[in-house]
């Protein structure tokens, strides 16, 4: 039986060669406008929020840029701003998210520069905001967002890469559809085959440092805990020694994603101690799917861990696109 997430994984490279083909002088226009900007604001929810933290660090490993990543009721509540010179980018693949919503019409208050990434067009924050990156990747249905988060990650690195003239991340955005289409294809049976024998655990740890937290973040609280059902925690490489290292013990699942960052450093000292008290360690490594830069990471590992949590899914018997109270909630009428 194939859920409307397998399709939906499949359309991902689809996705990219479309949102770059109606939006790229848009996404070009939009870095001249932000590289003048003092501070600049991400702001998104579950696996929007995640694409921001990625992006965020992938770009303050090159460059010290003022981006500061928020949840949006964190924005709309806690957050004071001041200095008017500055931007901010609110991502949400429905367009409806109400957390987001409330941080976009604070900014429209305050006056800031706002840019929304969304997939629906006809959506209230589209309608609302002072300009629109549409993905163009067809209607969405899964909970676990595929080409929807891809092409929301993409549109995000290539403004923010864009807005610092790096040619080179910029070329290799656009060569990704082709790499991904190679990894969809080949990694699904390889996953299918480790959801079976993991089918049975309750809970999993996500670790990854750099721009593969944000990935971690995404697998642990929308991936594995929204698609598949299952108990996640995701950690900061460097903060498994200050948590983690206390529960870890004989038989526990950690998912583990390296792309050899400087500080994969401590995510291998991570793996190494998993191994040496009998957890059960699934590494996913960047070098075992291509050679493009490592910034890019988080969109090269993402396909393989999607099969993971889809078969995973499917071997409990759950449609890995469904959810059992999340459409109860999304008005926060029950919060």
């Amino acid at each position: 039986m194939k859920y409307k997430m397998y399709n939906e994984l499949q359309d991902q490279p689809k996705s990219i060669i479309n949102t770059l083909k109606h939006e790229k002088s848009h996404m070009k226009e939009i870095s001249e406008k932000f590289k003048d900007f003092d501070k600049i604001y991400l702001v998104g929810c579950g696996s929007s929020l995640s694409t921001c933290y990625s992006v965020r660090d992938a770009l303050s490993m090159l460059y010290d840029t003022n981006i500061e990543v928020f949840t949006g009721y964190e924005f709309f509540y806690h957050k004071k701003i001041s200095n008017k010179n500055a931007g901010v980018i609110f991502t949400s693949q429905s367009g409806e998210t109400v957390d987001t919503i409330a941080a976009l019409r604070k900014s429209q208050k305050i006056g800031i520069e706002n840019v929304v990434i969304t997939n629906e067009k006809n959506s209230t924050m589209a309608k609302e905001c002072n300009d629109v990156i549409l993905t163009r990747c067809g209607r969405e249905s899964a909970i676990v967002a595929t080409k929807t988060y891809v092409t929301q990650l993409f549109s995000l690195y290539y403004i923010l890469f864009g807005m610092k003239e790096n040619k080179k991340i910029i070329k290799e955005l656009e060569a990704l559809p082709k790499i991904l289409r190679k990894i969809i294809d080949e990694s699904e049976e390889k996953n299918k085959i480790l959801a079976k024998k993991y089918k049975d655990k309750e809970i999993f740890y996500c670790i990854g440092s750099g721009p593969n937290y944000g990935l971690a973040y995404k697998l642990a609280m929308t991936m594995l805990m929204e698609g598949a059902h299952k108990h996640a925690c995701p950690l900061y490489s460097g903060e498994f020694k200050h948590s983690l290292v206390e529960r870890i013990e004989n038989g526990i699942p950690v998912i583990i994603l390296n792309a050899d960052f400087p500080g994969d450093k401590l995510t291998i000292q991570a793996l190494e101690f998993c191994k040496k008290v009998g957890a059960d360690v699934l590494l996913y490594d960047m070098k075992d799917y291509c050679d493009i830069d490592k910034l890019l990471s988080p969109f090269v590992l993402v396909c393989p861990l999607e099969w993971f949590v889809y078969y995973l899914a499917h071997y409990n018997g759950k449609d890995p696109g469904s959810t059992r109270h999340i459409d109860k909630i999304r008005n926060n009428d029950d919060l």
